[in-house]
């Protein structure tokens, strides 16, 4: 039973780069998946792949699972692509814009 801290990536349907997601803390599935054979929907026996646990910072994610005796491993976030430029709509409509206009 391993389990992975990482932090959490924003949702896709957020515009802005918004507040910092807190890390969590997740086990690794120890059996596989099966497809039940009736209605066809997958099921799992290992109930640990239900337990999210939340922390504001790494460190105490890792205190955490050393305390309880759970082998990690830390996924470090990939840092941010180079900052974007801010666009409005009312630059679609300057005076000075290089480039034709299609409207």
């Amino acid at each position: 039973m391993t389990a992975r801290i990482f932090r959490q990536s924003p949702s896709v349907t957020q515009s802005g780069p918004g507040s910092d997601k807190p890390w969590r803390l997740v086990f690794d599935p120890e059996t596989p998946r099966s497809i039940e054979p009736l209605m066809g929907w997958t099921s799992s026996g290992d109930m640990k792949q239900q337990i999210r646990l939340r922390f504001e910072t790494k460190e105490e994610a890792v205190a955490y699972a050393e305390r309880v005796g759970v082998p990690y491993r830390v996924e470090e976030p990939r840092p941010d692509r180079a900052a974007r430029r801010t666009v409005s709509y009312s630059d679609n409509f300057r005076t000075n814009r290089i480039g034709l206009w299609t409207h």
